[in-house]
């Protein structure tokens, strides 16, 4: 019974760990301004403006759910140690495969907390605006960035986040030229803002006759969704608007309409589409919304004191920039040459299974410790 003896050293040694978890996490303050949410929704006339009230509720989920995902932690630890006291007690090997797994989902769910607490930047906690534009290249460019596209959407929903089609433009033969999108959830941004970028992929191409090996590269872009809240100042003097018909793959991503609208700012040369809703007027609000956003962030970034500061060389393209290679032959590889993270198992990685490459640049970001200059 040597095995449950280590196991219930391990599960003791992890106390100062999980409380240094709940002190970095703030939970006390968490469930204060939850008690003050609940107060707050249980006032007359709360309901009155929907849009305010849906985000105190969304908040109040938000803090509930981080404070129940800390519970669950601090319940798995105590159950996993009652169990190595039983398999002790009654001489029951069977029950270590139970403890096994128990003691790796409580390493994992203590990682992926523990990650949540370095994502401390102004707009980490918000939704995040994904665009994925092929490079040069032709079919086999547009290919990869049809990978990529499906790569981001899968991890959005292993991670239980909602994503939303801004935009889809097809491939001429395969894959996308472009695409947008937004996914919703808590500290969405925060944890994809370290995969804006180029990537770049190596492989025998499925559309070469001759079987040769390819290098394709595809930008993505990840920027913020910024609060409805935030002042952005955009003269209608300076947007072109044009309106022109819907058209996606065979219908499967976008409504076939002639709503489609795009936004065009001229000082800056920054073009955002939206062709998801039927309604003109819908699609020209979501443009609206991921105009503001990549003008804030550029603002930001660029650390100018006004919008009209911007010109069109500073706008965000990213073309400079590989963060990524992915090797299907002769070997395959996943490599970051920013924190030198790397996983041969391309499959998974091409499925969405990105998190160590999350958890890489999130450390690194916050200890300095690079691989290269990031």
């Amino acid at each position: 019974m040597l095995e449950f003896e280590e196991y219930k050293v391990k599960l003791n040694n992890m106390a100062p760990a999980l409380q240094e978890l709940r002190e970095n996490l703030a939970l006390e303050a968490a469930a204060r301004e939850v008690e003050e949410l609940e107060m707050k929704s249980s006032q007359p006339g709360f309901w009155d403006d929907p849009e305010a009230s849906q985000k105190v509720v969304s908040r109040m989920g938000a803090l509930k759910g981080k404070i129940e995902a800390f519970e669950k932690l601090s319940t798995l630890r105590e159950d996993l140690l009652t169990l190595c006291e039983m398999a002790i007690e009654e001489n029951d090997a069977s029950m270590l495969e139970e403890l096994q797994a128990g003691y790796q989902e409580l390493e994992d769910g203590m990682a992926a907390q523990k990650l949540s607490t370095l994502l401390t930047g102004e707009y980490d906690k918000n939704n995040v605006i994904m665009s994925f534009h092929a490079g040069a290249g032709g079919t086999e460019a547009q290919d990869w960035c049809e990978m990529l596209y499906r790569m981001y959407t899968r991890w959005a929903e292993r991670h239980g986040f909602n994503y939303k089609i801004m935009d889809y433009q097809d491939g001429e033969e395969a894959g996308l030229k472009s695409a947008e999108i937004i996914i919703e959830g808590e500290n969405a941004y925060g944890y994809l803002k370290g995969e804006s970028g180029v990537h770049r992929l190596v492989r025998i191409s499925p559309f070469d006759a001759s079987g040769r090996r390819h290098t394709s590269f595809s930008a993505v872009e990840v920027i913020p969704e910024i609060p409805d809240d935030v002042e952005v100042e955009i003269r209608p003097d300076d947007i072109e608007m044009q309106v022109f018909r819907s058209s996606g793959a065979g219908g499967q991503h976008i409504n076939k309409t002639s709503s489609a609208v795009r936004l065009i700012h001229k000082p800056t040369g920054i073009v955002v589409s939206c062709q998801t809703e039927r309604s003109q007027f819908q699609n020209k609000d979501n443009c609206m919304k991921m105009l503001r956003s990549k003008l804030v962030e550029i603002k930001e970034r660029e650390h100018l004191d006004k919008i009209s500061d911007i010109k069109g060389d500073q706008k965000k393209i990213e073309w400079g920039s590989q963060i990524r290679s992915y090797v299907f032959m002769p070997y395959t590889l996943a490599k970051d040459t920013r924190t030198a993270f790397e996983n041969s198992n391309i499959n998974a990685v091409m499925d969405g299974d990105i998190d160590g490459f999350i958890n890489a640049y999130l450390t690194a970001l916050a200890t300095g410790n690079w691989a290269t200059k990031s």
